[in-house]
């Protein structure tokens, strides 16, 4: 298990100049999971009990925070995350919050899944980042409202303890919880202000849900996929390629840099379960001049150790720049992973692998969803 680093008390206030040189950060052994608050996916801020100074909405921008140094409002400084008021005493003689109060926000996470670590980033919040943060899992099935979030009967299972954080730092915490989580329940104690939280962590879809459905993207991240590894990760990350939707600009696919010998560049996939593929697309939206070349597909059906053989089912084909290529497969392939090979660099958008799930794959996921507490 990797030490995740601990970052507390006050960061230097802002004495000008690039207002990350001084960020406090580290190498966190769980981002090669996906961000399950990605708002691409669906998430949200959907309740907060206080947003004075900044909006809860901040917390899941994909972009890092940003700081400018003379933005003021009529409330104050405008900072670009969630912060709130500063919290007082009852009295005079008792002007200080108690060791109870707190601040909340309610997070719905775009995927239901296993967290397997959670950034608090306090970018920017120097001084008025909260001393403490706490943070909350539950799992509830459809479109549950906060008033329904915040019943006396919803059960919250602890993820993060009241644990002390930094100013202007990527607070991080592993999570070592094995249950499927649907929402979660941000504190801060007593009060101030988080610039981004990201959750990483494993989709774990709802097989009824899947089997309704019928024909699905077996790859996508919202059904359960995964990019498990790639080549090359110079400019944009895998996981992009599995994302909901088209992709909207350059760097929302995933890209590699430029290749100086003989080989190509690849990502491999888990897929939602065992499936059988019958066809393909392979965007290059928005990659013009550094799309790939050529793209081939294979798929490997896994055994429970992992081994198995690779069967190639798209050969090497000429994509174009900008441009949604589709193909029907002659016979459908049965497989657990897949790999898409591009030669010799450059990107791809999106993979989409449509099929349904084997009786085989509906039954293990069925399985697994059972045993997390779906």
């Amino acid at each position: 298990m990797t030490a995740i680093p601990s970052f507390t008390g006050d960061s230097n206030p802002y004495g000008g100049g690039d207002p990350y040189a001084d960020y406090r950060t580290a190498d966190f052994p769980f981002t090669q999971y996906a961000n399950l608050a990605d708002r691409r996916l669906g998430a949200g801020v959907i309740a907060a009990n206080d947003e004075f100074f900044a909006q809860r909405e901040n917390l899941l921008v994909p972009e890092r925070a940003e700081f400018d140094p003379e933005h003021f409002g009529h409330k104050g400084k405008i900072m670009d995350g969630w912060e709130t008021r500063r919290r007082r005493g009852a009295s005079a003689e008792h002007p200080w919050p108690t060791a109870e109060d707190h601040d909340w926000a309610l997070v719905r996470l775009g995927a239901p899944g296993v967290i397997r670590g959670i950034v608090v980033d306090t970018a920017h919040f120097r001084g008025n980042y909260p001393q403490a943060v706490s943070i909350e899992g539950t799992s509830v099935p459809g479109s549950p409202s906060p008033e329904e979030l915040l019943a006396d009967d919803v059960k919250w299972t602890t993820l993060v303890p009241r644990t002390p954080v930094g100013g202007h730092a990527a607070n991080g915490f592993s999570i070592a919880v094995e249950q499927r989580f649907t929402h979660l329940r941000v504190n801060q104690h007593p009060d101030g202000g988080i610039a981004r939280l990201r959750v990483y962590g494993e989709v774990v879809p709802d097989p009824a849900w899947l089997s309704v459905l019928g024909t699905f993207d077996v790859v996508a991240l919202e059904n359960g996929g995964q990019a498990e590894d790639a080549s090359n990760l110079f400019y944009s990350p895998a996981t992009n390629t599995i994302q909901p939707g088209r992709s909207r600009k350059m760097d929302d696919g995933w890209e590699t840099r430029r290749r100086r010998d003989r080989g190509n560049d690849w990502i491999r996939y888990r897929l939602a379960a065992q499936s059988q593929i019958r066809a393909i697309e392979i965007d290059t939206a928005y990659l013009k001049g550094n799309s790939a070349g050529w793209a081939s597909v294979s798929v490997k059906d896994a055994d429970e150790s992992g081994a198995g053989d690779w069967q190639e089912i798209l050969p090497r084909t000429r994509l174009q720049p900008d441009t949604n290529h589709r193909f029907v497969l002659p016979t459908p392939a049965v497989g657990t992973h897949a790999r898409v090979d591009i030669f010799p660099d450059g990107g791809i958008s999106r993979l989409r692998l449509h099929g349904s799930l084997t009786e085989q794959g509906a039954a293990g996921l069925a399985a697994r969803h059972q045993e997390l507490g779906g």
